[in-house]
């Protein structure tokens, strides 16, 4: 029987690993460091908001989890395996634009990752379907995106980011776009998909009252060359409302975020 001290443990699925993560882009004058011994753990299921100053990294650290890019320096290990590459069975990724395809309907956007895969036709419209069911856009899938508000766009690439059930979602200022009422309303609205789903999340954002209203956990950066400079756990209750805002539970926590972004500045 093999030792237990040999044993290696099975990480859960949607469970991430960074640790001591570097990234230096080269240019023709010089190098650039991007980011610089950056170590997180996400837990699987948890709702992480990555917040820091314009340049820091966030998107970078964010691309390399999602297979995207790959660091200087460092691993990064997604239900305990490396992401050298995309890999949709594992991680969905939400970018600022919806980038959809406008000649294509809702739900042939969504679709699209899985006829990518040799899906069949009739089962990648059914996932499709009950994908944007699940974003609240049942009925809308034969509308284009000309026909379709900025935030039901943006529904649109989240289920395409769902479609192929990943445990993992990684989003990138996905309401940076819109107008406050809809972000606040599209921000209610992924926190009904994550509790539906089990999802883990994390987060890019430059607003620090969405940071502590999504979150479970947010991670603050540094200016560049991006660190974490601050871990804080968000305990409010779910679900969150809207009255939590005005808390002195709430502001204390927005406060203390604006502190680090306030050196920086």
């Amino acid at each position: 029987m093999q030792p237990l001290a040999n044993i290696t443990p099975i990480k859960p699925a949607g469970a991430i690993e960074v640790r001591n993560v570097g990234q230096i882009f080269k240019t023709t004058s010089q190098d650039v460091v991007a980011l610089e011994n950056v170590s997180l753990d996400v837990k699987p299921g948890r709702f992480v908001v990555l917040v820091g100053p314009s340049g820091c990294g966030k998107s970078t650290l964010l691309m390399m989890m999602a297979g995207l890019r790959q660091q200087t320096s460092g691993t990064i290990t997604i239900s305990g395996a490396p992401i050298p590459q995309p890999d949709p069975n594992r991680v969905g990724v939400v970018f600022q634009e919806a980038s959809l395809f406008p000649w294509l309907t809702a739900e042939e956007n969504v679709e699209f990752p899985l006829a990518l895969r040799g899906v069949s036709k009739a089962d990648r419209r059914a996932k499709a379907q009950d994908a944007l069911q699940l974003v609240g856009l049942d009925g809308f899938g034969k509308r284009h995106p000309h026909e379709l508000s900025g935030g039901m766009k943006q529904r649109v690439s989240i289920a395409r980011g769902l479609v192929q059930d990943p445990p993992v979602l990684l989003m990138d200022e996905p309401f940076a776009a819109l107008d406050e009422q809809t972000r606040m309303t599209m921000g209610d609205e992924l926190l009904r998909i994550w509790a539906a789903t089990g999802k883990t999340v994390v987060f890019v954002t430059h607003s620090l009252t969405e940071a502590v209203y999504l979150a479970d956990e947010v991670i603050v950066m540094s200016p560049r060359p991006g660190r974490i400079v601050d871990h804080l756990q968000v305990s409010l209750p779910r679900p969150r409302t809207y009255e939590m805002l005005s808390g002195d539970a709430f502001g204390s926590l927005r406060d203390r975020i604006w502190r680090h972004i306030r050196k920086s500045a």
